[in-house]
């Protein structure tokens, strides 16, 4: 708990130099333990507040956490722990979450970076592939009570922090069988592997599938899912400890793609970069070339992948496998490591 002592010039003592006014002003994004009602009501909020708020402010006691923000785009640099937080509260059809684990995903590096093509307001929080006990619900929260261990799709505030707001919808109940750290795995991972498999590649039993860089969390997830599914799995990993993993998860063959050799054993094209496509070339075999972004499915294929895995985890076959781990300081060898590690070798989390 923190005592505030004082507010000048939209700073209150302890805070980091922003948090106290910029949370304020941006409620969506971080609201406060402590009510502000008043500046709610206020037309022009995304002005600076008004004194009403200060006296609101300095007659309350603040919940604080620690959180990781970016201010600017950039470098891993650019995450910065902040240890003054105030506590985000829930509002309509929401939940506040104590986190006890957080996925990093390599779309994280890229919106920080500002690379992609969709960048949040400044400053903001990463994260949405958390786990943790729900701390608090909103009004018309109807299937979440105080209590229950659950796992997220998406969050409202960002996970890289000690506690996170969430919309119901993209909260879900992690099965007794789950620990945290593999609640924070499934997200991200095996919502766009089932996604990208299933609903865009309408993979069916027989057919045989090879995951590039199928040692990292999604292609894990992609692995598991292939196998379960019917279809017969290749995967490529980029060390022996890698393709190993990538067997021991479904994969009937493994290869190394940093040997030069590999490519005379099975035909794949696969970048993180640009690459050369010659349409004719594909017009012979009939060749789809399909992108897939998770933000992109309807609540109703997001209900049906939600199923899907939930079988998969009720069955045993969805099994998370988890990488390296860091503490929450330590956010930015995170977002380093995830880009330019030698070779993936599980989901990497964040242990808040």
């Amino acid at each position: 708990m923190f005592d505030v002592l004082r507010a000048r010039s939209g700073t209150v003592a302890g805070m980091c130099p922003d948090s106290f006014h910029t949370e304020v002003k941006n409620c969506r994004e971080l609201r406060p333990a402590w009510q502000v009602n008043k500046c709610r009501n206020q037309s022009n909020f995304n002005l600076p507040f008004q004194s009403t708020c200060f006296a609101e402010a300095t007659m309350a006691t603040s919940k604080l956490m620690r959180a990781i923000r970016v201010s600017e785009f950039g470098a891993p640099s650019v995450l910065k722990l902040c240890t003054d937080l105030p506590v985000p509260n829930p509002g309509q059809k929401e939940v506040l979450i104590r986190v006890h684990a957080c996925g990093v995903n390599p779309v994280e590096t890229y919106i920080r970076s500002g690379s992609y093509a969709r960048k949040p307001s400044l400053p903001y929080t990463p994260g949405s592939d958390i786990s943790g006990v729900v701390e608090a619900v909103g009004d018309g929260v109807c299937l979440l009570r105080t209590g229950d261990r659950v796992f997220t799709t998406g969050t409202v505030t960002g996970g890289y922090a000690e506690f996170t707001v969430a919309s119901e919808d993209t909260v879900h109940k992690l099965p007794d069988s789950l620990d945290y750290k593999k609640g924070a795995a499934i997200g991200v991972p095996y919502f766009t592997a089932y996604r990208a498999l299933v609903q865009k590649a309408h993979a069916k039993a027989g057919e045989i599938v090879l995951v590039h860089g199928a040692s990292g969390g999604v292609g894990i997830a992609a692995c598991q899912i292939a196998r379960a599914f019917g279809l017969k799995v290749l995967g490529t990993a980029g060390t022996s400890e890698g393709m190993q993993l990538v067997l021991s998860n479904g994969a009937h063959l493994a290869f190394n793609h940093r040997e030069k050799d590999y490519l005379d054993q099975i035909k794949i094209v696969g970048s993180r970069g640009p690459i050369e496509i010659n349409p004719r070339d594909t017009m012979m075999k009939e060749t789809s070339i399909i992108g897939v972004a998770l933000y992109n499915a309807t609540n109703k294929e997001t209900s049906e992948c939600a199923a899907a895995l939930f079988a998969g985890m009720e069955t045993g076959w969805l099994k998370p496998v988890i990488g390296p781990e860091y503490t929450l300081d330590k956010a930015s060898q995170a977002h380093e490591d995830i880009i330019n590690s030698p070779g993936a070798s599980g989901k990497m989390i964040l242990i808040i």
